[in-house]
């Protein structure tokens, strides 16, 4: 797909999922390219209808867009509880809304914010559509620097095939919590919710970008129209 197009179904999705947001609300701000295109949005609907929410951002880089755009902000402290948070995602599965995030380095606050809120929509391009997830991309799971050759080893193990992500600098990428990020080439997978368990008791890591039970709708955006999926009950 060439990028002009998918840029074009990025804003869809963001200008769909901004219609979300209602008067009063704490939104969580989600990163990556389509977020960034939501939080844009959102700051045009606070500007010129005067619409009242705080946002607590997932990232470093959401929180300055949205000091910059004048979006009011809150800390955990004063906002215990999200109303809805709308992230964009690298993978996701139509059945049961599962999700592979991270590959922008923020999958920890992105699943801390996620796991406080009571709605969570993904927006994303028909592109990021899988019948399974690993499909596309890999899973990056973030570790302690402290002996992370150890934590490599130990989700060599497992099948991960990890390597470690490098920033422009060629040095180790450091996440926004100072941590490493280890990205794990698993095969397609037909038991996400499995590989999530052997992944929470590895030593070592911190957190991981296998978001499974989290998004309660999404907004593909697809050549041939916008698609609202639900997750519906189990």
């Amino acid at each position: 797909m060439p990028a002009s197009e998918q840029d074009r179904l990025k804003k869809a999705a963001a200008d769909a999922a901004v219609k979300l947001v209602e008067d009063g609300m704490v939104v969580g701000l989600g990163s990556g390219s389509t977020a960034a295109l939501f939080v844009a949005a959102l700051a045009q609907r606070v500007s010129e209808e005067r619409l009242r929410i705080v946002g607590i951002p997932t990232s470093v880089h959401t929180e300055q867009q949205a000091r910059s755009l004048k979006i009011p902000l809150a800390t955990f402290a004063e906002q215990p509880q999200i109303d809805l948070t709308v992230d964009g995602a690298d993978e996701i599965m139509p059945n049961g809304l599962s999700l592979i995030k991270g590959h922008g380095g923020a999958l920890l606050r992105e699943k801390i914010v996620a796991s406080i809120s009571k709605r969570m929509a993904v927006i994303v391009d028909e592109t990021k559509v899988v019948e399974r997830l690993g499909l596309l991309v890999s899973v990056p799971v973030e570790v302690v620097p402290f002996g992370w050759e150890a934590t490599e080893r130990k989700l060599e193990t497992l099948g991960g095939n990890p390597s470690i992500r490098l920033g422009a600098d060629k040095k180790p990428y450091v996440s926004d919590g100072g941590h490493y990020i280890l990205n794990c080439a698993f095969e397609p997978m037909e038991n996400p919710m499995e590989i999530a368990d052997r992944l929470d008791h590895v030593v070592g890591v911190v957190e991981h970008g296998l978001f499974l039970g989290f998004a309660t709708e999404a907004i593909v955006a697809r050549r041939d129209g916008l698609q609202f999926l639900k997750k519906t009950s189990a």
